[in-house]
């Protein structure tokens, strides 16, 4: 169900940015997949530049996103991208990330229906100057307090550190141990 959602909505948004479709037809065939946790979402690029819902296990590049990155990602944080893991085919990867960072959904095209022309752009004037900063900025906090506190999905900072200390640790005792052992051995 998300799935399906999701495809119908960047497909919509790739239809507003027409421009899009010329420069995803190059990549026909090829699939890429976003994992945000709890989630994993698949798209193939279909020859007309659209995407399709793919099940496929193979995908050509492969981009693991932070929940807490969302809200920045939505509002086209630069530093944010930087945070993205990506691995795979380095064009698709490539365009992928030109495309996050230039397609813009007009809300006003989607508003005007219901609203009329004039009033769909007042509101998303007001949005866009009044609440979305502020908003976006409250509710990146909310989730990253969220999914480290009340669903512990992301670790704490501390949690990190105490966990590389340990793997560090290990890997010295490991170390002295088997020099042990070779002086050991080397006794017989």
């Amino acid at each position: 169900m998300i799935t399906r959602l999701s495809v119908s909505a960047l497909n919509h948004l790739l239809a507003q940015n027409s421009w899009a479709y010329a420069r995803l037809m190059q990549f026909s065939g090829k699939t890429a997949r976003f994992e945000i946790a709890p989630f994993s979402f698949a798209y193939t690029v279909l020859p007309d530049g659209s995407l399709t819902n793919s099940d496929s296990t193979h995908a050509d590049a492969v981009c693991v996103i932070a929940p807490s990155l969302l809200p920045r990602l939505a509002l086209h944080d630069e530093l944010a991208h930087a945070d993205i893991q990506s691995s795979g085919d380095a064009a698709l990867l490539s365009e992928i990330f030109y495309l996050s960072r230039n397609l813009r959904w007009d809300a006003a095209e989607n508003l005007s229906p219901v609203t009329g022309d004039i009033a769909a752009e007042r509101i998303v004037q007001f949005v866009q100057n009044r609440t979305l900063g502020a908003s976006a900025l409250n509710l990146a906090q909310a989730a990253a307090e969220y999914f480290t506190e009340e669903q512990p999905l992301i670790a704490k900072p501390q949690q990190l550190n105490t966990f590389m200390q340990q793997v560090d640790t290990l890997r010295d005792d490991m170390a002295r141990l088997e020099q042990r052992i070779g002086r050991l051995s080397n006794k017989d």
